[in-house]
């Protein structure tokens, strides 16, 4: 298992042990790497689960919740028959609530699971989302949870709407499950590295893998990790994870952001771009600098990083890597090589956790929203050239168009 849904993965380099953990939570990990959790399985009835999304990332976390021990695994659904068929036989699934098309989520919610897990492209978060929520199920979302500002909006009410109507709703982001993560930053909120001076973040990967050739609706949705409108561009799609750990740190989003990219290397298949650089300006004259790339790198660094520069230290942060504080109040923090899984891991557990403890606080829709929304402003900033603030970022109304005509309802 690699850290890009539905089987892409990086090509054209090969990675150290150390860049593939790195970059990618391999695959051996994931097959080795039996969490905790898991080994002692949660008294009291299950919770009836359906799968809505059935690529690589959604099989991935299914695994998840099959080993967690508090789930069953009642039903599935994909636009694509083959993949719905081998997730559901890997399962155990029966065939009849193996559910395909565009449609096939709502048939899945006819058959009344507790809860769902939603694994889709980006594009397709929101209006699912909300369907859950009004058919009364828990929802577990991936990461991004929209791919535009009123999807963003539509997840935030779907969380309020969730919470009145007393049900969990819960964004998987790894990083802020993994332990050094939390302690870091909570020493940095204490005044561990002092006032803020300035920092940067990256994310910087090889290619990505083409599933199928593209030239066909469905090739285009097989593929939908190279289209703007259901990825959201590689900005919201994959460089979220480090635009979401600065986020973190700041707490308050950025005033404005200006910055540029394109489409250099790959231009075979898409219309995402594959590199982004963006200056984040945040109050008392703070910047945050960011780059991205999903081309070779010749040797140079992969990873997902970020570092704060303050009066009194650094923060250090790379998933699948070392986090640390440096300077007066320093932490040792330790490696995070096996966050891929483990952050996953920990919020299957959670996820149970509230469903079975009636915890409706839904405490990640909130700051995921607000990193959803960040990457949209660097997005919108670097598309137009311009300055683009913070406060005309969140009265845009623009929906990204799916194109969807061709593919099956």
């Amino acid at each position: 298992m690699n850290l890009f849904k539905d089987g892409f993965t990086p090509r054209a380099r090969t990675f150290s042990r150390r860049e593939f953990v790195a970059v990618t939570g391999a695959a051996g990990l994931a097959a080795a790497a039996v969490p905790a959790f898991a080994q002692t399985p949660p008294a009291g009835p299950k919770i009836r689960l359906g799968v809505i999304g059935c690529g690589g990332r959604g099989k991935f976390v299914a695994d998840l919740f099959q080993k967690h021990g508090g789930y069953e695994i009642v039903a599935m659904a994909d636009y694509f028959q083959d993949r719905v068929d081998e997730a559901g036989g890997k399962f155990g699934v029966p065939a009849e609530r193996r559910f395909t098309g565009l449609s096939g989520y709502k048939r899945l919610l006819d058959s009344k699971p507790d809860a769902v897990a939603i694994t889709t492209p980006p594009y397709f978060h929101p209006e699912q989302a909300a369907a859950a929520v009004d058919a009364g199920c828990h929802v577990y979302l991936a990461k991004p949870v929209a791919v535009d500002v009123p999807g963003c909006q539509s997840i935030e009410a779907s969380g309020r709407q969730a919470t009145a109507k007393k049900l969990c709703f819960r964004v998987d982001f790894q990083t802020r499950m993994q332990p050094f993560y939390q302690e870091a930053v909570r020493l940095v909120h204490a005044g561990a590295i002092g006032d803020f001076a300035f920092g940067e973040a990256s994310y910087h990967c090889g290619r990505l893998n083409i599933q199928t050739p593209p030239g066909t609706p469905e090739a285009r949705l097989r593929n939908w990790v190279f289209d703007k409108a259901l990825s959201g561009d590689i900005i919201t799609e994959q460089n979220i994870h480090a635009l979401d750990v600065m986020n973190w740190v700041h707490r308050l989003p950025p005033l404005h952001a200006v910055g540029t990219g394109g489409r250099k290397v790959r231009l075979d298949v898409g219309d995402c771009w594959d590199t982004f650089s963006l200056l984040f300006q945040y109050p008392e004259n703070v910047g945050m600098t960011f780059s991205s790339r999903q081309f070779e790198g010749h040797g140079t660094s992969e990873g997902i990083l970020c570092r704060m520069f303050g009066t009194k230290g650094v923060l250090e942060t790379s998933y699948g890597g070392n986090v640390l504080i440096r300077g007066e109040n320093f932490y040792r923090g330790g490696s995070t090589k096996q966050i891929y899984v483990e952050g996953a891991g920990a919020n299957v557990a959670a996820f149970h956790a509230s469903v079975t403890g009636g915890d409706c606080s839904n405490l990640t829709v909130p700051p995921s929203v607000q990193s959803n929304l960040i990457t949209l402003l660097g997005r919108a900033a670097a598309y137009s050239g311009k300055l683009v603030t913070w406060d005309e970022i969140l009265k845009d109304t623009a929906r990204l168009d799916g194109k969807l005509d061709g593919l099956k309802a």
